[in-house]
């Protein structure tokens, strides 16, 4: 991911700075029902290979290193992300309007190996009323930053309806120098955490933004 080696440069100083520890690859389905509104997203994570083994091993799957699951092993790692604590967002942020929207946790979860990598999927529930895409916008991105999602996998529209997809990317480049200039006011050996440090996850999230014409 380019973002690692960006940070890694801007903040040497502060060795306890957050930089990622996990990274993934997301792309997201969203689901519209026969009125044009928005009732489900189906995410997709893709895990890098160095976690994915860790997971593996840890679970003691895939023991011939074969890089294929047989259907035992895919049905026990399935939901192993699935087991998210109270109050996690599950790392995705949808707005309508401006305004949040409310998502169930983790259902029907999947996963798979390809290429080394682990990866999984999850259905997320619209638990408001179905929204109707107005002005729609989903992020990824975990605010501490000790993981890094890129949209890197694919992101559609489901159902009858007929939507624009448009990528915004982050400016990071001025994120950094805004960031760099933050720590320079810091001694550095100063207690991070009393400091106050921003999240910066959101700072550094690719936006996608729907827009349906006629909803």
């Amino acid at each position: 991911m380019r973002i690692l080696p960006i940070l890694a440069t801007c903040c040497l100083p502060l060795s306890a700075m957050a930089h990622p520890h996990v990274f993934i690859d997301t792309g997201f389905e969203l689901i519209f029902d026969d009125e044009a509104r928005l009732t489900h997203v189906r995410v997709t994570w893709a895990y890098d290979e160095f976690y994915s083994l860790l997971i593996l091993e840890d679970m003691g799957l895939d023991k011939d290193g074969d890089g294929v699951l047989t259907g035992e092993e895919a049905n026990a790692l399935a939901g192993f992300d699935a087991q998210w604590i109270e109050g996690y967002d599950g790392d995705l942020v949808v707005t309508n309007e401006g305004l949040r929207v409310p998502l169930s946790g983790p259902q029907e979860p999947t996963a798979t190996v390809e290429q080394g990598r682990i990866v999984t999927t999850h259905l997320r529930e619209v638990t408001a009323e179905p929204v109707i895409a107005s002005d729609l916008s989903v992020k990824a991105y975990d605010a501490s930053f000790y993981t890094a999602y890129e949209v890197a996998r694919p992101v559609v529209v489901s159902g009858p309806v007929s939507c624009a997809l448009e990528r915004i990317e982050p400016d990071i480049d001025a994120r950094l120098a805004e960031m760099q200039a933050f720590l320079l006011t810091i001694d550095a050996n100063a207690d991070l955490e009393e400091n106050d440090i921003p999240l910066i996850g959101a700072e550094f999230a690719t936006e996608i933004r729907i827009s349906c014409p006629g909803s």
